[in-house]
């Protein structure tokens, strides 16, 4: 029996376990997940995030949502990586470049006067339209006037953010059916890999509040990529600034600017730690 050290961390309340994999190789981290994200019988998380090494990057991450799926990124996750890696002393840098599924993400740190992490900015990558599956066999209709779920009508705006999202506006996010209209549309055939699943309501040209049914994890605190996708398709839109966008979610707040021209998203936003712990594994 091993005993594995894990830090338990939230961004704006979407919380993961993270393990140092360079120190801590674990097997099988899909059924591990499963296990250690129980909120009844394991640690209670989203999921698991590993950290270990690179050869393109500084480090890597690898992230594992609480049904056991691999997801390619996770915006909350790797603000909280930043301040793992600067907490524990594993570097540094305030600058960091990760390995992720979806490519070399920047993490930027951005540290108080007693040099602890306040708050970590994300270069996540380019964020463009996504081109969905159709009725007919061919893939195109990025925007999507014509879904239905519980009865009502949706608007939305399918976005690659290094994974694949579908933002739907709505007049109300309080009233959303997150729950019950979030796995039909994660699970449609429109999208081959599923998807997450955003209801946004556009507050003002600089805000907009948004609940996010997760692939793989369901309703969550918050999204970091599901924030990015957020402010992208408002932005295409014309519903909002694209220099600079707040995004609230149950948890918290994340600024958000995307470029049109680049197509490059920043994300700031907070990382907190919870608590620290061992938990046994049979080898």
């Amino acid at each position: 029996m091993r005993r594995i050290p894990f830090t338990k961390m939230h961004g704006l309340g979407n919380d993961y376990i993270y393990i140092n994999t360079m120190e801590h190789p674990i097997d099988d981290p899909a059924r591990l997940s499963v296990l250690w994200s129980d909120r009844h019988k394991g640690i209670g998380s989203d999921g698991i995030i590993l950290i270990g090494s690179s050869d393109k990057a500084d480090f890597s991450m690898r992230i594992f949502n609480a049904d056991g799926s691999e997801a390619l990124m996770c915006g909350n996750g790797s603000r909280c990586v930043g301040r793992y890696i600067h907490d524990k002393g594993l570097s540094d840098k305030t600058v960091i470049r990760l390995e992720t599924l979806s490519g070399i993400k920047v993490l930027n740190l951005h540290l108080n006067d007693k040099g602890q992490v306040r708050d970590v900015t994300v270069d996540m990558g380019k964020g463009v339209p996504l081109e969905v599956n159709l009725p007919d066999g061919n893939r195109g209709n990025w925007i999507l006037d014509d879904l239905f779920a519980c009865g009502k009508r949706f608007r939305g705006t399918a976005v690659d953010v290094g994974n694949p999202h579908l933002v739907l506006f709505v007049p109300d996010a309080e009233a959303a059916p997150v729950a019950e209209a979030g796995p039909l549309f994660e699970k449609d055939l429109m999208f081959p890999h599923r998807a997450n699943i955003e209801f946004a309501q556009v507050l003002d040209e600089r805000h907009i509040r948004m609940r996010v049914w997760e692939r793989g994890s369901g309703i969550t605190q918050a999204c970091g990529t599901g924030a990015c996708a957020t402010a992208v398709a408002a932005a295409m839109a014309g519903y909002t600034r694209p220099d600079g966008c707040t995004v609230i979610m149950d948890g918290g707040s994340l600024d958000v600017s995307w470029d049109p021209a680049t197509k490059e998203i920043r994300m700031t936003g907070t990382a907190t730690t919870v608590f620290e712990g061992t938990i046994e594994m049979e080898d």
